[in-house]
């Protein structure tokens, strides 16, 4: 079978906004969700700014239960769940107490309640292993968050986690558009998530890999592309999409935001220039144009690339491969963005978040602004134009948007989204 794949619900939790039209709001308007948080600060942290989204105990009580909220503490599955249930309500479907066969969940995480294992390990540590509660393993195994949302929703088919660092996100929603291309299911609830805080952040401070110029100024201190970038910021949140058959869709006279054309998922084997944390460009190029042959496109039909761009000094090899992959430059380069100069690098839940802002893009018709990059890297605008990194708002009908990933262990994922056309 050879069914289209169209997207009919969104579902977003960020930094700068959470629910779609806040956060539509927050990146039509450039407007940053990092901030200082004094925690980082007392913990010797260099970096002490960080994305997290604004989650009030009120706010919780409208996606889970009392009992399902008694001794919780997972911000991933929390934000995971919020985004999830958005985007199927978002989708026009419901829940009810039946089991729905037809559709399932693909929704990635890096990690699964870091603050709980912390406080499981105090416990035992304590000798009171009978005080660790009954949800500890649900809220820290690696497929938590599919779990939780797969119950809420009465989710039948497939119901799992994948994982692969950064590239989460874009790699759930294309293995959901696998299943439903392959006839197995008639909707998917894709996406990812990630955790906020400092079990988790520590790592990537320890490697100095996180900016600590930007203490002071923390809307400023995420910089993508720009000549003053030195590391990325820290981000949290969750993404998600309801993918479904295009005659399920129609069926349903469902509101469609965009269609998949397809993408491509590879590593670059840690071989080359790709190690652990950076990537082998053979790969990529080779991942962005395999992603563009499968979805039966030219490399001039696409209007804007949201890339993975996260303030680092690859940046410039990330421009560099998208334009050999391309095979353009100058003024005939894509209009390329990165939301991280917004909300930081949010981990796993970054492909699924940056993924939404993608398909908003196509469906408003807007291009959002690229902040904090006033100094742009002379590197980058000697490969393609200074004209091509918008600093402003665009308002314009958008066709065809390519998403890519780039992620700790040489993986790769890049997604074609081109407006809905009968």
């Amino acid at each position: 079978m050879n069914n289209r794949v169209v997207i009919t619900g969104l579902g977003i939790v960020s930094p700068n906004g959470v629910g779609l039209d806040a956060f539509t709001n927050a990146i039509k308007s450039g407007t940053s969700g990092i901030e200082f948080h004094e925690e980082l600060k007392e913990l010797n942290f260099s970096c002490c700014i960080g994305g997290i989204p604004n989650v009030t105990e009120e706010l919780k009580r409208n996606y889970l239960t009392e009992l399902q909220l008694k001794n919780f503490n997972s911000s991933g599955i929390l934000y995971g769940c919020m985004a999830g249930i958005d985007a199927w309500k978002d989708a026009g479907l419901s829940i009810t107490d039946k089991t729905d066969f037809d559709s399932g969940t693909i929704f990635g995480a890096g990690t699964s309640g870091v603050e709980k294992f912390r406080e499981a390990i105090y416990k035992l540590d304590d000798k009171n292993v009978r005080r660790l509660g009954s949800t500890v393993v649900a809220q820290t195994m690696a497929s938590g968050v599919s779990a939780y949302l797969g119950g809420i929703l009465g989710l039948g088919n497939q119901v799992t986690s994948n994982s692969s660092a950064c590239t989460t996100g874009t790699e759930a929603i294309l293995m959901g558009y696998d299943r439903i291309i392959a006839g197995k299911a008639k909707r998917m609830v894709v996406g990812s998530t990630s955790d906020h805080g400092t079990y988790l952040w520590g790592g990537f401070d320890a490697m100095r890999v996180l900016t600590y110029k930007h203490n002071e100024s923390p809307e400023t201190g995420s910089r993508p592309m720009s000549a003053s970038a030195s590391g990325f910021v820290p981000g949290s949140g969750a993404g998600a999409m309801v993918l479904e058959s295009l005659e399920s869709a129609l069926e349903r006279n469902a509101t469609i935001y965009a269609e998949i054309l397809g993408g491509d998922v590879n590593s670059g084997g840690q071989r080359n220039e790709g190690t652990m944390t950076a990537p082998n460009s053979e790969a990529v190029q080779r991942c962005i144009k395999n992603a563009i042959r499968n979805s039966n496109i030219k490399s001039e039909d696409i209007d804007a690339i949201n890339g993975h761009l996260t303030a680092t000094s690859k940046d410039f090899t990330e421009i560099e491969n998208w334009s050999k992959a391309l095979g353009l430059k100058g003024n005939d380069f894509p209009h390329v963005n990165s939301l991280k100069s917004m909300v930081g690098h949010c981990l796993s839940a970054a492909g699924a978040i940056e993924s939404v802002a993608s398909v908003l893009q196509i469906h408003h018709g807007f291009i959002f602004p690229n902040i904090n990059c006033e100094d742009l890297n002379e590197q980058i605008t000697s490969l393609i134009s200074a004209q091509k990194i918008p600093q402003t708002l665009i308002e314009k009908e958008i066709n065809i948007v390519a998403k890519a990933s780039f992620g700790f262990g040489d993986v790769n994922g890049c997604i074609l989204f081109k407006k809905f056309k009968k």
